[in-house]
This record gives structure tokens, sequence and C-alpha cells, in this order.
């Protein structure tokens, strides 16, 4: 067998992990993120500590990178200590801000509470939204080179038929949080507008990603670079999957209104189990158009990720009726405290639904994208993005403890003028908001499909050069967190010189 084989071998025939592992995994980056903001306004105000790009970068790295890359490799047995680990170590972190406040320092809880829920929010971007699309990058970027060592744990990998697999989500994750800042909803005079001009600026925007995809098919083939067939066909791959879920959404969201995404996207994962279960379709997609497997023809080599697409035009448009949500305007604590409330009951009704079609339906199936698949990804997705959101309100209560505190990426709190105005001026002053946010969060964020393009780029060149499949652990281990410290390296320096690779 040719060391190409091996490593095809070594990525096939997997089943996955439970449901609970996954949810508790994507949770911890959550928590992880509100300790990260606790550990800033810690040093920042009670240790008199500078912050400079250079300690801000290392910060975030060591609080949200590394810890992710050792969950997946050798603290994978341990998610639930970890997750409990971190959030003993965020509340004491907490308590010690609570005991330290500067602002009503001689007032009960109940009396900071009541002035806390007066608080409007600001922010340019929303935080949880940011952070979800950040965490589902890096987990994809850690999780597409560490699948090639043997200390990356086979039930974290792509599944080959049915099961759930951490893997698998990164591919719906990163569709869902796509859709959540897709066009449509950035742009405010979009009801208002011609929604055909829209359409058509959607389209012109898929040309890089049909340069990436065919870039990335020829390189493949021309280096002989190890593929899982199964997972896409032949010539498919990710790209032409996010260009046919664009036109196809775009397409959509001209005929049917915004705030009706969630119809179309039920009606369409429900039309496409029932052709799965009463028509020929699944049997098309497992055995191809002769019942043997055959790769002869277009549609033949490339079935799985042709016909999954349906999927993720299901997924990405219940992430546009969340952005949707999400992103409305709202100017007060409470009303964070409601999304986040509304998200996590959706979500929980979601797994109680997940349960109930896998058992009398269909197991979820990352390589049909069927009901079950949908479901779990989206109602996953609301979990990470309720729990982004909860972390939110109370970093944004230790920041209301702590005077002037400024944690890049979250919330700016101004104090209702009608309770007390002079507090909100002091809160946070006009210099700080102006402050560029100087975060490897808002550097990712702002350059995903870039960081995802030099992910890929740097997980092929290793690859060729360094034998994974015998990679002992200290090795395989140094090799993942320089991968990771370089890529995000280099986007962060490309967001401080305000660089900007875009061509649409």
């Amino acid at each position: 067998m040719s060391q190409k084989q091996m490593k095809e071998a070594f990525v096939s025939n997997l089943n996955g992990t439970s449901v609970l592992e996954i949810t508790q995994g994507l949770c911890y980056p959550a928590f992880c993120i509100l300790c990260r903001g606790f550990l800033i306004i810690f040093s920042q105000h009670l240790c008199s500590f500078s912050h400079t790009w250079k300690t801000r970068f290392f910060i975030d790295f060591i609080v949200l990178i590394l810890p992710l890359v050792a969950t997946l490799t050798i603290l994978s047995s341990f998610i639930l200590l970890e997750l409990l680990a971190v959030i003993i170590f965020g509340a004491g972190l907490f308590y010690q801000i609570y005991q330290r406040r500067t602002c009503y320092a001689r007032e009960p809880v109940q009396k900071i509470l009541e002035k806390f829920f007066t608080i409007s929010l600001e922010s340019e971007y929303i935080p949880a939204i940011s952070c979800f699309r950040v965490i589902n990058s890096v987990f994809t970027a850690i999780a597409i080179l560490a699948v090639d060592f043997p200390l990356f744990p086979r039930r974290f990998a792509k599944t080959e038929l049915y099961g759930t697999g951490a893997m698998d989500f990164g591919v719906g994750g990163f569709i869902f949080g796509t859709a959540m800042v897709c066009l449509e909803i950035r742009r405010k005079d979009y009801i208002k507008g011609s929604r055909f001009h829209y359409f058509t600026k959607s389209l012109y925007s898929v040309w890089p990603l049909m340069l990436l995809g065919i870039g990335r098919l020829v390189i493949i083939k021309s280096i002989g670079y190890q593929e899982h067939v199964s997972e896409y066909g032949v010539h498919w791959n990710f790209f032409f999957t996010m260009i046919a879920v664009r036109m196809i959404t775009s397409l959509l969201l001209i005929i049917f209104p915004l705030n009706k995404s969630w119809i179309v996207s039920l009606s369409i994962t429900v039309l496409y189990q029932l052709a799965l279960d009463f028509t020929p379709l699944k049997r098309l997609i497992l055995y191809g158009t002769d019942g043997s497997g055959t790769r002869v023809g277009l549609l033949n080599a490339n079935r799985e990720g042709i016909i999954s697409s349906l999927g993720y035009v299901a997924i990405h448009m219940a992430g546009v009726q969340t952005g949707l949500y999400v992103g409305k305007h709202r100017s007060h604590i409470k009303d964070l405290i409601k999304v986040a409330s509304c998200l996590l009951l959706v979500a929980i009704s979601l797994f109680i639904s997940l349960y109930i079609v896998q058992v009398n339906v269909e197991a979820v199936s990352r390589r049909m994208a069927n009901l079950a698949f949908c479901i779990w990804i989206v109602a996953s997705s609301l979990i990470l993005l309720s729990s982004l959101l909860l972390g939110d309100i109370i970093l944004s209560f230790a920041k209301f403890l702590i005077k002037g505190s400024l944690v890049p990426c979250s919330w700016n709190l101004i104090q209702s003028p009608v309770t007390n105005k002079k507090y909100s001026e002091s809160q946070v002053s006009e210099v700080q908001r102006k402050e560029p946010s100087l975060c490897l969060i808002t550097a990712l964020n702002r350059k995903q499909l870039i960081f995802f393009l030099l992910s890929n780029v740097t997980t092929g060149v290793i690859n060729l050069m360094v034998d994974t499949l015998h990679s002992s652990t200290l090795p395989a281990l140094f090799v993942l967190n320089l991968y990771m410290f370089t890529n995000c390296l280099i986007i962060y320096v490309l967001y401080l010189q305000d660089k900007t690779i875009k061509f649409w």
C-alpha cells in the first residue's frame, strides 16, 4: 500500500462520536473567550499591566488557540473536566473582579443588578457572531492538519456514512456562520432596494471561490495529494459547495422575504428527506446511477458534493434567519438576555427533534446532508451562539463593575442618560470607543476566507514535508502549534497593517 493510500485509509470508514461530547466541546471555547475577557479586565485595571499589540496577540493565542489544540489532541478524553476547569477558573477571576470593583463599591448586589439592567449596548459588530465564526475557523484549521496525525482521535474525524464527527460540524458550522453575516443581512437597504441588484452582486462575489476551488482541484490532482473521495466526490470540494449554496440561496432570497428564511429551510430539509426515502436519490448518492458505485460521468463522479448541497442550502437559510434575529438593533442588556434564552430554547427543541428523527427516520449523515444532519448542525450552532451570548452578558457585567474597562470584540456599555448621564460619560471614553480592536478574534473574523485558504495551503505543505502517519505525540504537537501560531500571526499582521486581500 502506497503512502497516499495509507493516508486515505487513515481518514476513511469512521463513525464519529456522541452528540453530547461535541456539544461539550463547542461550549468549551465559548467559556475560554469569557475567561479571556476577565483576564484582560484584571490585567488592565487591577494589575496595571500595559497591553501592546504583541501582548494582546500572545494572550489571545494562549487563551484561545492552545486550549483548542490540546482539546482536539492530547486532552480529547477529558473534555468535560476541561469545561469544568475553565468554568471554575472564570468564576475565580469574576469573584476577584467583583471584590475589587471600582463602581458601586458599597452597593448591595441587588442594587448593582438593577442599575446594570438599565445599561445600553453598542458595538460595530455583534460580538457573539464574530466569535462564532472565529471558533469555527480555528477549529477547522486545527482539524484539517491534526486529522493526519495519530494523536487526533479518529472519533473526531469526518464520518463515512452515518454518525456525528467533530469535523462534520466544522463544515456545517462554516456555512451557518457565513449565512449570519451574508450580504442580504448586512445591507440595511436590502428590503427597500432592488433585490435583483443584490442577486447579481452575490453572483459576482463567488468568482474568487470558483478560482480557489479550481486551483485546489488542479494542485491536488497534479501532486497526487491524498483524497477522501466519498466526502465530496472526485472533482468536487468545499469551495464548490460554497458556490452552489451562495447561488441558490441568493435566488431564494429574491423570491422569499428574509424573515421567512426558516420556513424555506424547513421546507427544503423535509422535501429533501422525503426524496431520499421515497425516490432513488439515496441509492444514487451511495451507489451511483448503475448501483455499483460507478464514478463515470460528472454526476456519478461528484454525486455526494452536488446532491448534498441541498442540505447545506437549508443550513444557510437557517443561518440567515438566525443572523437576522440576533442582528436586530437591541439597546439593552435585558434584550440580550431574551435573545440568548430564545436561542437556547430553540436549540433544546431541535435536539429533542434530532432524537426523534434519528430513531424514526434516519441517523445523521454528513455524506447526504440529510434532515438529521441539518437539525444537528443548526441545534449545535445555536448552542454555541447562545453560550457566547451568555458570555457576553457576564462579561458586560464584569466591565460594568470596573470603570473604563475595554475588552476588544465585546460590547461597549452606555449608561442610560435618564438614569445617570455623568456615569455614561465616564464608563467608556470617546477615545476608547474609536480605538481599533487590536485582537486576534477581530483579525480572524475580518479575514476568515484568507485564513481558511492559508490553513489549507500550509496543511498541504506540511503533509508533503512530514510523515504525519508515523509522527509521535511531541513532534506532532510542536508542528500543530507552530502551524497555528504562524497562520494566526500572518493574519494578525495583515490586519494590523490594514491589508485587505479581497477580489470583489
